[in-house]
């Protein structure tokens, strides 16, 4: 029997591995999309929510390759209380079009400068779109709560992970090692929902 195949709408190598590791021991092979195509893939993610920008990559991509394929593809945020839920859909562009992490985190720190540290709760949020052929699309929601800390901490992840300090953690993001992270993160827990829907179709 064919192995099925789940492709990603994404060539960051950071998702792509902890994607494979949670998902595994399902009997799916995950693929980055530069695995299955490799010409011009430029969605505009215009939407005003993290599901709807999640949903433009996984139809574009739908679009591009055989119906074998399961499309997934997310779309994830950080939403600060103390701003008013921002940078949220906009976190990757936080700080201008570039999708500059540095420039982003620098900016985050600035708007919080003289929020107190009990106030600097925040969330990272992961919806992720899956698509196949014949079947409505079926969203999955994960989320991690915490707080921004005061300054970087650690080097390790990416985006804002020196900055997130998840509760119940002393540690950022970025201070922990990969397999410490994928097993609270956002993305994990809606790997762990999604793992629960893929189950079901067995």
């Amino acid at each position: 029997m064919e192995m099925k195949k789940i492709l990603l709408a994404t060539n960051n190598n950071h998702k792509v591995e902890e994607i494979q590791a949670i998902l595994k021991d399902l009997g799916y092979e995950v693929l980055a999309r530069d695995q299955v195509y490799d010409g011009n893939f430029d969605v505009d993610e215009n939407a005003d929510t993290l599901a709807g920008n999640a949903l433009l990559k996984a139809q574009a991509l739908r679009n591009l390759v055989s119906e074998s394929y399961m499309v997934l593809a997310d779309d994830t945020g950080l939403f600060v209380d103390a701003l008013d839920g921002a940078p949220g859909v906009h976190s990757a562009r936080y700080a201008g079009d570039a999708h500059d992490d540095e420039a982003n985190k620098k900016k985050l720190l600035k708007e919080l400068e003289d929020v107190s540290e009990e106030k600097r709760t925040a969330r990272f949020k992961t919806v992720m779109a899956l698509v196949q052929a014949g079947k409505d699309p079926v969203f999955i929601e994960g989320i991690l709560e915490g707080k921004i800390a005061e300054e970087e901490r650690g080097s390790s992840g990416f985006g804002y992970d020196p900055l997130f300090i998840p509760d119940g953690y002393s540690l950022s993001l970025g201070q922990m090692n990969p397999e410490e992270k994928n097993r609270i993160s956002h993305r994990h827990n809606a790997l762990i929902k999604l793992a629960e829907y893929l189950k079901e179709l067995e």
